[in-house]
């Protein structure tokens, strides 16, 4: 990075979507962000982030936590601190996660989600799950760590059409160049 550039330090992933029809069983969407060391960035996470956890330095961690959809605006949200991250993780990956209990659901049976990314004001992006229509999770963001310390965002969703328990330990691989 120049000089006049910088680097990407916080940032906030947060998802939306509608309640179910009344009578059907809530849908429940999950944002889960897994940390990887440079010795190992395709690999498997070395510790997950999620809505009964946090990073063990404080440094990811979801701020809002919906079972149902039932919330104003986002209803999850997630915030990662990069810059505090430790130096040994080069890679982080997030990913939206589908819970199966007590029905089969894929993005095409959610109502209404979305994705958005940003860092302060900015909206880094945007999307609407289109793309990934018959996944039952996806990844949504990618944050890799250059030779110098900064932090770059790779965009891209990344469907998943397995187990959510699944879904975390591949969740690194997916979209691998």
């Amino acid at each position: 990075m120049s000089g006049l550039s910088k680097a990407i330090s916080k940032v906030e992933v947060a998802v939306k979507w509608d309640p179910s029809p009344s009578g059907q069983p809530p849908t429940d969407l999950d944002v889960v962000a897994g940390t990887f060391t440079a010795a190992d960035p395709y690999g498997t996470p070395a510790y997950l982030v999620h809505f009964d956890s946090r990073s063990p330095d404080g440094t990811i961690f979801l701020n809002r936590d919906s079972q149902d959809g039932k919330g104003f605006g986002w209803d999850e949200v997630m915030t990662l601190e990069l810059d505090r991250l430790g130096s040994r993780y080069a890679r982080v990956v997030v990913g939206v996660v589908i819970q199966q209990r007590p029905t089969h659901r894929t993005f095409v049976n959610v109502l209404n989600p979305a994705v958005r990314v940003r860092e302060g004001y900015n909206v880094l992006a945007e999307d609407d799950f289109g793309s990934v229509l018959g996944a039952t999770a996806a990844t949504v963001a990618e944050f890799v760590r250059d030779g110098s310390g900064d932090w770059s965002f790779r965009p891209g969703l990344h469907g998943f059409e397995d187990d959510p328990v699944v879904f975390t330990r591949e969740m690194g691989g997916l979209g691998r160049p």
